[in-house]
């Protein structure tokens, strides 16, 4: 069979917004950076906007505007810069800090609090419509770990309904989550925005499919190289039926602070300090693998030798496949990919199997 589809490469504008130390810029360094979470401490408020342009596997260049949250600065966007800052805006991520005494609520606030936090944020949102009806909206509550382990479900609910109950046109637009940049759940959150934005998502998934089935494996997960966000993932019956739904995020912290250390070890600053990383154990075995310039891969399989041997070929061979995929995106070619599929494999070549 053979599938035919257009690779276009596209460029998104992200606005990240929030009140002035709501850790805007720390949750941004840590996944964009390579900062890590004690080394964040040292950065200073944000003035004015602060642009970065980001390649995320090649076709997608996000163009992330962190906006400063002082009063001065919030107001500007929303009056003298109005059409400057929210034109052509792909995603807003609206940060909230959960100890902000600003950020109540209840219906009746309690002394010293009020809900200013909300009605800043209901009038980002309101600009957002007049000049991005299509945007999508990803609301974080952030510093989750100064929240004592007892109260965090009910502060999560909380929080997330007050959102909720102030989103308006974007109610079912909107992402909602809970962040810490101690713990994997920033990467969780960030994943979901970045899978969001993906243009060509379905010819990378069914690249994977064949990985998947060429390999027999329980899992395949593409991560980004330099981030380590979860693209996206496929699996068996057996791969779905793993309790953990943390994973990913868990995966991803992991690896990506294991990546980090190893800068310590050599002199090369690169981002790509490692090809191939192998487990072998009595009941599974799982490699991470680059698998082109912008991606690594995560496959999970069948323990063995010889099946650790033709995964690690099925890895290889499909390496040409998604670099070719990736190479006529960075050109923003708009030519057809035909993508010839073979018996169990989308590689157009052999299957490998033990």
């Amino acid at each position: 069979m053979e599938a035919s589809k257009k690779i276009k490469q596209e460029k998104k504008k992200v606005l990240l917004m929030g009140k002035s130390g709501a850790g805007k810029s720390s949750m941004r360094s840590i996944i964009f950076s390579n900062h890590v979470a004690k080394d964040v401490r040292r950065l200073g408020a944000t003035i004015d906007v602060d642009k970065k342009r980001v390649k995320f596997l090649g076709n997608l260049l996000l163009d992330i505007w962190d906006c400063g949250g002082q009063d001065a600065f919030t107001e500007s966007y929303l009056t003298s810069q109005k059409s400057y800052v929210f034109s052509d805006v792909g995603v807003l991520i609206y940060v909230f800090d959960v100890e902000s005494t600003d950020f109540s609520a209840a219906e009746q606030h309690p002394p010293g609090h009020s809900d200013r936090d909300l009605q800043t944020f209901e009038a980002i949102i309101s600009a957002l419509g007049e000049y991005s009806p299509g945007a999508r909206i990803f609301a974080l509550t952030h510093k989750m770990d100064l929240v004592s382990a007892p109260y965090r479900a009910a502060v999560r609910k909380a929080k997330s309904d007050a959102i909720r109950a102030r989103s308006g046109r974007f109610l079912s637009n909107i992402g909602i989550y809970t962040t810490s940049i101690w713990d994997e759940s920033l990467y969780r959150a960030w994943g979901s925005i970045v899978n969001s934005l993906m243009p060509n998502l379905d010819i990378i998934e069914l690249g994977l499919k064949d990985l998947q089935a060429a390999t027999e494996a329980e899992e395949v997960v593409l991560f980004e190289q330099n981030t380590f966000l979860t693209v996206t993932r496929v699996g068996s019956e057996v791969g779905d039926e793993n309790p953990n739904s943390d994973r990913y995020e868990r995966l991803s912290n992991i690896i990506k602070t294991f990546k980090n250390s190893l800068s310590s070890y050599t002199e090369s600053n690169s981002s790509h300090q490692f090809d191939a990383f192998t487990i072998k154990t009595r009941i599974f075995n799982l490699i991470i693998h680059r698998l082109t310039h912008n991606t690594y891969v995560l496959v999970v399989f069948p323990p063995g030798e010889a099946e650790l041997h033709c995964a690690t070929l099925n890895i290889l061979q499909a390496k040409d496949e998604f670099a070719r995929i990736e190479s006529v995106a960075d050109e923003g070619a708009d030519e057809d990919v035909d993508r010839g599929r073979g018996k169990g494999g989308g590689q157009g070549g052999r299957v490998l199997r033990a």
